[in-house]
């Protein structure tokens, strides 16, 4: 390979990696905003802790916590609101995000990789937009019950 070439292949995985950590941040964002809508005694994670899935490596293991904690803390929100919905939530979608994300990182040829890295990203679209529904669906429960509690005044 040329020097020329090299060196914008570089910088093109600079670029990758800066896209990546961006994509983190903001999804921990949404974790993160989607926490704070969950009561104190109804988390198991605490919202700061999302931003951990911006740190790389740590999140390959954090993934699967988050995967977890966030789809507890969603179940005992719901239902201590009474609200009904599936009762895995996000969990499912998050451990396959985490077991993708998991299988981009082994050393496998470089078409097995490329080939994880892409069902990683399908499947952390899918978890993100996932955690973002109940996230809405957290925070239009709570206009309904401050409109409810303003007309019963």
């Amino acid at each position: 390979m040329s020097e020329e070439i090299l060196a914008e292949f570089q910088v093109l995985i600079i670029i990758i990696f800066f896209i990546q950590i961006l994509l983190w941040l903001l999804f921990a964002n949404t974790i993160r905003k989607t926490l704070l809508l969950i009561s104190e005694e109804n988390r198991c994670l605490l919202p700061n802790q999302a931003w951990f899935l911006a740190v790389p490596l740590f999140n390959i293991y954090w993934n699967f916590e988050v995967a977890r904690r966030l789809a507890d803390s969603l179940n005992n929100e719901f239902f201590d609101r009474h609200i009904e919905v599936e009762e895995s939530l996000t969990r499912r979608d998050g451990y396959f995000y985490a077991i993708t994300n998991l299988l981009a990182f082994i050393p496998f040829p470089p078409f097995w990789i490329i080939f994880f890295r892409i069902i990683s990203f399908i499947n952390f679209v899918i978890y993100w937009f996932k955690v973002n529904k109940y996230r809405i669906l957290l925070t239009e429960h709570n206009k309904w019950k401050a409109e409810n509690n303003k007309n019963e005044d």
